[in-house]
């Protein structure tokens, strides 16, 4: 049995580094270590339940936060080709205050009639001035919204809507300058309430700003530096450009800078994309390559049917570090140019599926034990006998699977033991996970290949085959 110096699990320290917090894999992080500040690639090769992510999700921890944020914006040239802009924090903050500095806050009282009225700050039938939000003058219960003049009616008004999406937003009119030259005043309401004059030398920075107002941000400043793929479509891993009904139309449809949508490799850009199951991708492998080469990657419609298989957005960043994981059985099916990649730029890494039996290691399944339950944040603390017992179960998993002498590193297999003894603590009212709960928790939580043996008997063996179902020694928990 486990030699252990504790009462509770709540007595165990649980290290800050995220690398300490992974069991019995002392050259998997060794190598891990270097990969943050030399961006370097990684391959990790073993049975599933070994750290394979937790390795992964260290190396993100530890490296810089993101600097840049990547937006789409609206190409009025080409619409299908929307331009990728790359700005990082001092530029984000320099445009808003570009907003706010442009134009100088007027009253309704100072702009002329007919702006104030189409503004909707005047009454048109009264002249009395109210809120933009009321449709009706309190004064006199006439509609601010009724055109009551031939200027409107006809559209012929001195003045003109700069923009017709904007309606009752921006009003535009001419005025004398000092000098006597003529100027055009541009009068704004803005989403508050407030109206800004924008003189002549502030229109072409407004004309900037507006030309780059029409944007999307697919890739946040703000984001997590760890981005797991499943790979499971093309569209999740390298981005899509949603379909529109309308095919873009001006009035009806959606633009096409709006419907582009990042992929993986696109929202892990300057952090750790992370794929399990890498070999599961088949000939997508190829595009990673690509993108891990190019550090950029472009996004296309991917569906030949859709009104997004004419947009294409060229150049959108994707340098990331890349941890790729699979099973010792699916090495072969990885495509060898990603192999040859990783090797050239990275590493291979293969797991330890056991590690001795020693009072260190022991020690070490106890911080495990002590790391679940924390991150569960469901269940209690466990007792010393109760530790005791998974230590022990451990070996009987390593002499069962891997046919070692050891305690095992297939980690998911415990942390099933510990979360099912400590719902039943819970379920009991216990303050504490005892022996009995992790007995129980050992008996019920076997694979169900051993439960229908022990249930059927000779059932399984002889007949199971007429019924297309495996009968491998070890069942699930076999790598």
């Amino acid at each position: 049995m486990a030699r252990l110096n504790f009462d509770t699990t709540a007595e165990i320290e649980i290290p800050k580094d995220p690398f300490q917090r992974i069991i019995g894999q002392e050259e998997a992080v060794e190598i891990a270590k270097m990969i943050p500040q030399q961006r370097r690639h990684l391959l990790l090769v073993g049975p599933p339940g070994t750290g394979k992510s937790m390795i992964a999700q260290a190396i993100s921890s530890v490296i810089q936060k993101p600097k840049y944020e990547i937006s789409v914006l609206d190409n009025p040239e080409n619409p299908d080709k929307p331009i990728i802009e790359i700005r990082d924090e001092s530029q984000i903050k320099r445009d808003k205050g570009m907003e706010k500095k442009i134009g100088v806050e007027v009253s309704a009282f100072d702009v002329p009639t007919f702006v104030a009225e189409k503004l909707g700050f005047r009454c048109r039938r009264c002249g009395a001035l109210s809120s933009f939000t009321e449709a009706v003058c309190p004064q006199c219960g006439a509609s601010k919204l009724q055109k009551s003049n031939l200027f409107d009616k006809y559209g012929i008004a001195p003045a003109m809507d700069i923009n017709p999406m904007l309606d009752r937003m921006r009003v535009a009119t001419t005025r004398r300058s000092p000098e006597g030259k003529e100027e055009i005043i541009i009068y704004e309401r803005t989403l508050d309430g407030k109206i800004l004059m924008l003189k002549q030398e502030e229109i072409k920075k407004m004309e900037k700003l507006n030309s780059k107002s029409k944007r999307k941000i697919i890739v946040p400043l703000k984001r997590s530096n760890f981005i797991q793929a499943s790979g499971g479509t093309e569209t999740e891993l390298l981005g899509d450009i949603r379909h529109d009904p309308y095919g873009g139309h001006q009035s009806l449809g959606t633009a096409s800078y709006q419907r582009v949508v990042p992929g993986a490799v696109h929202e892990s850009h300057e952090g750790v994309l992370f794929i399990d199951e890498l070999s599961t991708l088949g000939e997508i492998q190829r595009y990673i390559l690509s993108a891990m080469q190019d550090k950029q990657f472009p996004i296309t419609g991917r569906n030949p049917m859709s009104s997004g298989a004419a947009v294409r957005v060229e150049c959108v960043p994707c340098d990331f570090i890349f941890v790729g994981a699979c099973n010792i059985n699916d090495i072969k099916r990885i495509v060898p140019p990603l192999r040859s990649r990783i090797r050239g730029d990275g590493y291979e890494v293969l797991m330890h599926s056991y590690m001795d039996d020693t009072v260190e290691n022991e020690e070490k399944v106890a911080q495990f034990v002590a790391q679940e339950i924390l991150k569960d944040g469901k269940i209690p603390h466990a007792d010393n006998a109760a530790v005791s017992l998974v230590i022990e179960e451990s070996r009987n998993i390593a002499r069962r699977i891997d046919n070692a002498k050891g305690l095992t590193l297939r980690l998911r297999n415990l942390a099933g033991i510990i979360k099912m003894a400590g719902d039943m603590a819970v379920t009991e009212k216990k303050e504490m996970i005892e022996k009995k709960d992790v007995v129980k928790a050992i008996k019920d939580g076997r694979p169900i290949e051993e439960k229908i043996k022990e249930r059927y008997g000779n059932w399984w063996s002889a007949e199971a085959a007429d019924y297309g179902v495996s009968t491998d020694k070890g069942g699930a928990e076999t790598a």
